[in-house]
């Protein structure tokens, strides 16, 4: 069984097949989807997204990208939302420098207001690092009882090594499977599988051999074969470790769900 700890399913990339292509993901061995939110609206659209199909969840929260049209009672009701039993963690939140480096010190601010909120409410984070790597390490470091999941980790085995020691787990996705991929495989030559997250970033990011198409959760499988090949493991083995993986870091299944 696959878990999609990572897929925006409220993206206008599914507005035509969204319900029957989520209603069918079971049958295809997909049996847990998590949605993040990166906005206020996006938040909303995974909670109602996962309030319609029992094996998707959502995460809320803003994304850095979309720090400028953020508003002071935005945050507010992200607070708000993640009383919401479907919601499982906060996120999609971080630092990315390479859209905008010109803002670094409003984007460390709304990153850290969000880490609190997810300290407060017990809730794991999702965490979008891109070429800002020292800092959101060392702003994650500072909360000793913060846990979650680097998405989509880009960063080097130096700096996996210190997340995986305080803790964290690392997401993979499409990138995993193509030629330029050898930073991303010396990572997972070093992370333990109990620290391995599976994600497609749908739509966005698709594997070999469905690069240049939309992206979906049914292709989980080839990144699954691809880390087993570096693993010495099965896809399928991959697929179940990452998939309790998932349920331990959200607390899927350890909790009443309504």
């Amino acid at each position: 069984m696959f878990f999609d700890t990572h897929a925006h399913y409220d993206d206008k990339a599914f507005d035509e097949d969204r319900e029957e292509l989520l209603a069918a993901m079971p049958e295809a061995g997909v049996g847990l989807i998590l949605i993040p939110g990166c906005d206020l609206g996006s938040s909303r659209r995974a909670l109602e997204i996962a309030q319609r199909h029992a094996h998707v969840y959502a995460a809320v929260g803003i994304h850095p990208e979309e720090l400028a049209g953020c508003r002071e009672g935005d945050l507010a009701e992200i607070a708000e939302l993640t009383e919401n039993a479907r919601c499982v963690a906060v996120g999609e939140i971080g630092l990315d420098y390479y859209w905008d480096a010109s803002r670094k010190e409003e984007q460390k601010a709304l990153f850290l207001r969000q880490l609190e909120l997810a300290l407060e409410r017990g809730l794991p984070v999702i965490v979008h690092d891109r070429e800002a790597h020292g800092d959101c390490l060392e702003i994650v470091s500072r909360y000793e009882g913060l846990r979650g999941v680097f998405h989509c980790f880009s960063g080097s085995a130096e700096m996996a090594e210190q997340l995986l020691r305080r803790g964290w787990y690392l997401g993979f996705d499409g990138p995993v499977t193509y030629k330029n991929a050898r930073k991303a495989i010396e990572v997972l030559e070093l992370c333990p599988v109990d620290r391995i997250l599976l994600e497609t970033d749908s739509p966005y990011l698709s594997p070999v051999p469905m690069r240049g198409r939309r992206n979906d959760s049914r292709n989980l499988r080839y990144i699954a074969e691809k880390i087993g090949e570096i693993k010495g493991m099965t896809g399928q083995e991959v697929a179940a470790a990452a998939a309790d993986n998932g349920r331990r870091l959200f607390g899927i299944g350890r909790k009443k769900i309504s």
